[in-house]
Parts: C-alpha cells; structure tokens; sequence
C-alpha cells in the first residue's frame, strides 16, 4: 500500500502529480534541485513536506516518482538508493529502462501524454492529466508493479497505455519531437524573411504555438531521442518532397488534402467554430462568460486571432453541433457581432 511519495522535480508535472495524489490521500515529499521550484510547488499545494536532498526525500518514501528533465533522470537511476517502486515521466524511454536495469532497480517507466506551453509548478493542475494517455513501457517491470501504476495513473484521470520502451520512443519522436522540430524551423525560417512574421495569423500561431514550451525540458528530451528523432525527421523531408510533387495539377492535390483532412477530423470529435468580434475593451471577456453560462454549450476548444496591432480580434468558440445556435444567439443578446 502506498501511502508516501517522493516527488524528484516539483514542475509542471510532479506538481500537478503532487496535487492529485494529495487528493487522493497520499503524502507527498518534494524535492528539487531548485530551490524555487520547490518553494513553488509548496505554494500551491503540490507537497506536504519539503526534503533537503533526493536521498532524504527517497528515505521517507514508499514510492518514487522521477520527475526531472530527460538526462536528469537518466542519471539519477544510476545512483537512486531505493528498494521500492520507481517510476519516471520522462518524454523518452529506451534510456530509462537501460539505466535502471543496469542499476538494478525495481522500474516502470511512463509518460504522461499531457502538459502545457508554460513550464513550473505555478502552472500546475490536478486536473492536468484528465482524459490523457499515459503510457506505461512493460520492458523487465514486474505485473504487480505495473498494475498498482496503472490504477495510480487512473485515480489521477489518465488513460495507461502499455507499450514497449522502443516502440514508444518511435512513435513520440513522429507525434511529439518531430512537431517540436517543425515548429523551432517555422519560427526560425519566419524570422529570417522580411517582414513574414507580421503577416503571421491563425494558422502559423497554430502550427509554431509549441515553440513556447519549456527550453530545458525539451533540449533533454530531443538529446535523449536523438536517433528515433533523425529517422522521422529524414522519413518527414522524404513526404515533404513527395508534396512539393503533386502541386502541377488542382485534382489530384484536392484528392490528397481531403484524405488527410479526414484523418486529422478523426482525431477530435466534430465541433461547430462560433466566431465574433472582440473589441478591447473592458469586460469583453465577461460577456463571452456570461454567453457560454446562458447557453451551457460545451466549449471544446477556443482560439483568438488578434488584430495586426493590437486590441481586440476575433474570437472562436468550438462547440458541439447542437449547441452553436444557442450560444449564438446568446452571444447576440450580449451584443456582439458574429462573423464568419
């Protein structure tokens, strides 16, 4: 029975561990090699106690949640002194799993797939890991222990998905690194042209908006997966290439958009885009409140486009089918206008 977790790094996701493992009646030990990170974490609520170093911290705990940057971890598999449970929620796998077999230690790696643009413990949610995959590597972990992390990971709302170390670090460099990698040489190839970033709308905030995600955690985690990392980005220039063929004629390529759109419409369920025009000016953002309470629609995803020099934009609203007419409407009612 677990009842003591130490927390090895208090950002963003041992924090939001931290908090929903104190609900759930756990006692939470943190510590991190920043001392603001730390005090963060207490801040908010995501430890009980603080620990002055990673082995007093293991030395209260029944279980030991590694939650540092990529190498970090790596590294502290290869001194841990700890006889109970391990887990990582590392963004790569394969170095993990070595590490703590070479080390001798009882290991499950995971990988929560959840997270935010915006690093640290301020940022932290107990609700952070509702209704995400989280995958759970099945190499040399004993059945016991892969199914009291599972229900660890269910009582915080993920989904466990188990895999392989190797399999998964394949599939996250094409799903993951490989968006990352994409995003940094967007914003780099924008930055390089005249003029091309302040024609940037909607689609380049889209596609480059992971580009503000936590430096450090990334550069480990891109380092660690390096080589699954060159084999995807090699296959992705290949497909891009192949594109850059098929634009001599329209059919053909509308043929080509219309089945990728239909496997990325799979990946979400279908929503309607409301769209109005926010102006700035106070309480704005109030009305759009009180719209969405009026109409109870249930706001899938949202998005705004700002004006090209500030104040005000358009605001989308991506709702269920059935509900778009009655949040339009009481959006109307708020007096503003809707656009298309």
């Amino acid at each position: 029975m677990i009842h003591d977790v130490a927390i090895l790094g208090t950002g963003l996701i041992g924090a939001s561990m931290g908090l929903g493992l104190r609900a759930e009646g756990k006692r939470i030990i943190g510590w991190d090699p920043s001392a603001d990170a730390l005090r963060s974490a207490a801040e908010v609520g995501a430890i009980d106690a603080t620990a002055t170093s990673s082995a007093e911290a293991t030395a209260l705990a029944d279980l030991v949640v590694l939650s540092g940057p990529a190498l970090a971890v790596a590294d502290q598999l290869g001194e841990l002194d700890f006889a109970g449970l391990v887990i990582d929620v590392a963004g790569v796998k394969e170095p993990m799993v070595k590490a703590a077999r070479a080390a001798g230690i009882r290991f499950v790696g995971t990988h929560p797939m959840a997270g935010r643009e915006h690093p640290g413990a301020e940022h932290a949610s107990a609700r952070l890991f509702k209704g995400a995959t989280w995958i759970v590597t099945d190499d040399h972990a004993a059945e016991p222990d892969l199914l009291q992390v599972e229900r660890m990971i269910e009582s915080l709302g993920g989904i466990p998905v188990r895999m392989s170390a190797a399999r998964h670090d394949a599939a996250v460099a094409a799903i993951s690194h490989i968006p990352q990698l994409v995003a940094l040489a967007l914003i780099e190839a924008a930055a390089d042209g005249d003029d091309a970033l302040e024609l940037a709308a909607g689609g380049f905030r889209d596609l480059t908006r992971i580009a503000l995600s936590d430096p450090t955690m990334w550069a480990d985690v891109m380092v660690a997966n390096r080589e699954q990392i060159a084999v995807a980005a090699d296959d992705l220039a290949e497909r891009l290439r192949r594109w850059s063929t098929r634009l001599d004629a329209v059919e053909p390529l509308r043929s080509e958009i219309a089945a990728a759109r239909k496997v990325r419409q799979s990946l979400a369920p279908p929503v309607v885009a409301v769209r109005l025009i926010l102006e700035d000016r106070p309480g704005s953002l109030a009305a759009v409140g009180r719209a969405l309470a009026a109409s109870r629609a249930d706001i899938r995803d949202l998005q705004l486009r700002h004006g090209p020099h500030g104040g005000g934009g358009v605001l989308t609203l991506s709702v269920r089918p059935g509900e778009a007419e009655t949040l339009r409407h009481a959006l109307e009612f708020e007096g503003f206008e809707l656009t298309d």
